[in-house]
């Protein structure tokens, strides 16, 4: 997926005042799944529009989505991908992304005549 369409659809969703937030990774070292620029679009629902990276660098992302639309107050979030080669989990890249996540104001119409 392409920045246009997220941009599209964040477009739309401002449009139909929908709460929204913007993910975006503004720095990674070492090895990761997706590079500076990345984006993903995220609903009050959870709901989501591209990736940051899949699988545990979404989900931390998107624990902190909610309170980011709630407040309106920005978050970066730092998303370790260093785990233990012998863990469970597949979060094994070695590297580590800085992941910028934005509200969205959605645009308020105003009054016809103002």
């Amino acid at each position: 997926m392409d920045d246009r369409e997220i941009y599209a659809a964040a477009v739309r969703a401002a449009e139909s005042e929908q709460a929204m937030a913007i993910a975006t990774v503004v720095r990674v070292k070492g090895s990761t799944p997706r590079g500076p620029g990345s984006k993903m679009l995220i609903g009050a629902d959870g709901r989501q529009l591209g990736t940051i990276g899949g699988g545990c660098a979404d989900a931390e992302v998107l624990e902190v989505t909610g309170e980011v639309i709630e407040t309106g107050v920005p978050r970066l979030v730092r998303v370790e991908l260093t785990d233990d080669y012998l863990s469970w989990s597949p979060a094994v890249c070695g590297g580590v992304m800085e992941v910028f996540v934005e509200p969205l104001q959605a645009r308020r119409r105003s009054p016809a005549g103002s």
